[in-house]
């Protein structure tokens, strides 16, 4: 159903529709072949995750059984999801253990562009527990934020060691400071600070969090942009004596930003160099973790910083953007990703008070009207309206590669061929728990379809069976995945798919 909030955002990119979309489409055929043996690597079964500020538990509603809306979003992008709490204003909480606690005194910091005000908010043992009782209402787990920037050791180890009893199972490992590689903007001394100094306060709280809470297992650095950091640190790693249990290294990722970066748009969000950019830092990650014995896991990202680009990151070429990149990150052996959202507030609180994509729609005279029919944050992957919880674009596409979860990645000649072929495609293919094989393609082009020809071996035979991920087009306000009403049967191992401009397939042997 086309809602009027839906309505209203659709026809304010009526225009730019038309400049995107040309009238005359190609086709580019193309041959893939799908090995029958699952030698690649693992996706975990909670692959998908969320992040959410820290700010978002000020309100213990939010995160409650009662919040039956939220809870069916949850449920709706994954079955065994994973809830990272962080965010910029984790920096800015304080553990309240009983209504009566005094408010701590808090150290001076000073203001940056971006970052946000000193205005400091309490975190409840009452919002703890409800997050324990909409984790398990979920079937969710939790990755739990801890400020580093105004913290104490002792309130750290207090509020850690009420989390981790209350969570129980429900908590994976704790993460200490959110963007240190940020800190000597506001929070620290640019002279001074560095990975090595912020190892040296990351010990201090992880040491006194493991003394309250026996085999506590940990998270780090969440840096931002210096993923260098994961380098330095797992090379100072064999020094330290009796370290932290470790599991996992962690960092974030937004294409671009903020709103009012040009560059910051469609063609560039879906061209081959982005993902190329992410390979990189892949590479570097997965080096340092495999120094430590440790995985890696994207806890925060998404396409655009400072709360996301109206016309980017709230329609369905973000869902293309988050399929792609969650499949890549998946193939490098991350352990999951966690795409940034939660309210407007929150997230305005957290990057210093507003959202840039609001001003950038205001100098382009939309009515506060059209304003509030966009998601608030605009990349949230869960847009909150009034009481109305709905799974925005970029949702989709991580939803539509979660359908990998738990199976085993197939190595592939897939990138090596659709790159021949000229046209921007990406394709990937799992074993999936079941046993069935599973191709997703992803057509990002905005002119060319693709005609593919997939061959399972001639003694594979079967019916095929597929899922669409579409929108009437790249800018278009809504994502949908359809299931095909009829399969299709295998021809001497054969199977022949066409996957449309700007369109995601996946294709599973029943």
């Amino acid at each position: 159903m086309l809602t009027r909030r839906r309505f209203l955002a659709t026809a304010a990119y009526t225009l730019i529709a038309a400049r995107l979309h040309p009238q005359g489409f190609s086709k580019t055929q193309v041959a893939l072949s799908v090995p029958l043996e699952a030698t690649g690597l693992h996706v975990p079964v909670d692959f998908v995750g969320l992040s959410y500020e820290v700010q978002q538990l000020g309100d213990p509603t939010f995160f409650s059984a009662q919040n039956s809306g939220l809870i069916r979003a949850f449920k709706a992008l994954s079955s065994a999801g994973v809830l990272r709490l962080g965010g910029n204003s984790s920096e800015f909480a304080y553990w309240k253990p009983a209504p009566d606690s005094p408010e701590p005194e808090h150290p001076q910091v000073r203001e940056a562009e971006g970052e946000p005000k000193a205005h400091y908010y309490a975190v409840t043992a009452e919002a703890v527990k409800h997050l324990a009782e909409f984790l398990r209402a979920t079937g969710w787990t939790c990755l739990y934020g801890i400020g580093m920037g105004t913290n104490t050791s002792a309130r750290a180890a207090e509020e850690a060691a009420f989390v981790a009893e209350t969570l129980g199972d429900r908590l994976q490992y704790f993460l200490m400071g959110n963007e240190p590689d940020l800190f000597d903007r506001h929070l620290r001394d640019p002279k001074t600070w560095s990975a090595k100094t912020y190892l040296e306060e990351w010990l201090t709280l992880a040491r006194a969090i493991a003394a309250r809470v026996p085999g506590a297992r940990f998270g780090l650095p969440d840096v931002t942009g210096k993923v260098s950091w994961l380098t330095e640190i797992s090379d100072q790693w064999p020094s330290i004596q009796s370290p932290p249990q470790v599991t996992t290294l962690t960092h974030h990722y937004y294409f671009g930003g903020p709103a009012t970066n040009p560059e910051v748009n469609i063609p560039n969000l879906l061209k081959p160099a982005t993902m190329d950019k992410v390979q990189n830092t892949a590479n570097i990650a997965a080096a340092a973790a495999s120094k430590i014995d440790a995985r890696v896991r994207m806890t925060e990202g998404n396409t655009c910083y400072r709360g996301g680009k109206p016309g980017v990151s709230d329609v369905f070429a973000a869902a293309l953007w988050s399929a792609d990149y969650s499949l890549l990150l998946a193939s490098n052996n991350y352990s999951g990703v966690n795409l940034h959202g939660g309210t407007g507030k929150s997230v305005a609180n957290s990057v210093g008070g507003s959202l840039p994509g609001d001003a950038l729609l205001e100098a382009n005279g939309e009515s506060p009207e059209q304003i509030a029919a966009h998601p608030h944050p605009f990349y949230t992957p869960i847009g909150t309206f009034g009481s109305d919880y709905q799974l925005e674009p970029v949702a989709y596409g991580l939803k539509f590669a979660g359908s990998f979860s738990g199976g085993t990645l197939l190595k592939t000649e897939f990138s090596t061929k659709l790159q021949a072929a000229g046209v921007n495609a990406t394709a990937y293919a799992a074993k999936l728990p079941g046993g069935q094989t599973s191709v997703i393609i992803l057509n990002k082009d905005a002119a060319v379809d693709l005609a593919v020809e997939l061959d399972f071996g001639r003694g594979v035979s079967g019916a095929a069976r597929t899922e669409i991920l579409h929108a009437p087009a790249l800018d278009s306000r809504e994502a949908q995945i359809t299931t095909a009403t009829k399969t299709d049967s295998l021809k001497q191992g054969k199977c022949s798919v066409t996957v449309p401009h700007a369109t995601g397939l996946r294709l599973t042997l029943t």
